[in-house]
């Protein structure tokens, strides 16, 4: 990488992650381009140059957002076999990580009416559910990869119920785990 694409990453870096503290701070409908511009002191053309479209800055938010969670899965799940562990460690990393960023988070639900992020989101979770499907079939499901399909959505929906308490809920993540115990 030369010096010149060097720094367009990093600029591009810098607007993300603005994005990300601001929309965490203020909400996703306050994060206009002119306050993240001002925030970073760059111009309105620097903004369009990385990303053409207040549309397309979301989906890199929500793509960021969501590599950083798959980042801390990945660790929660490296030395353990598919299975009944496995499952439930990577739930309680997206889980924990989700409250941790509960704006964040809450801000990229807002922005799902985004036919790119809805698009993003059916990919992620299809992605998702495919990583899981062997550790239903190491628990014997019968239709492991409807099984996985139905897992991200049931996790998914459990984030959501913490993020509206703004707490762990310990009785629906019992209740997570009670669907593994067939």
């Amino acid at each position: 990488m030369n010096l010149r694409e060097d720094s367009a990453a990093r600029t591009r870096a810098a607007l993300v992650d603005s994005g990300l503290r601001l929309a965490e701070r203020l909400g996703l409908s306050a994060v206009s381009v002119n306050v993240l511009v001002a925030e970073l002191g760059v111009s309105k053309g620097t903004f369009f140059h990385h990303f053409g479209s207040r549309a397309n800055y979301l989906l890199a938010l929500h793509r960021e957002f969501h590599d950083r969670l798959q980042t801390e899965i990945e660790t929660a799940i490296a030395d353990l076999a598919p299975g009944h562990a496995r499952l439930v460690a990577g739930s309680t990393a997206y889980l924990d990580a989700c409250l941790r960023d509960r704006g964040v988070k809450a801000l990229l639900l807002d922005a799902r009416a985004e036919p790119l992020i809805a698009d993003e989101v059916t990919h992620r979770n299809a992605h998702n559910a495919a990583l899981i499907e062997p550790d239903f079939e190491a628990l014997g499901w019968r239709e492991p990869t409807d099984g996985a399909r139905l897992w991200v959505a049931l996790v998914a929906e459990a984030a959501l119920l913490e993020l509206r308490a703004g707490s762990r809920q310990r009785p629906v993540r019992d209740a997570l785990w009670q669907f593994l115990s067939r």
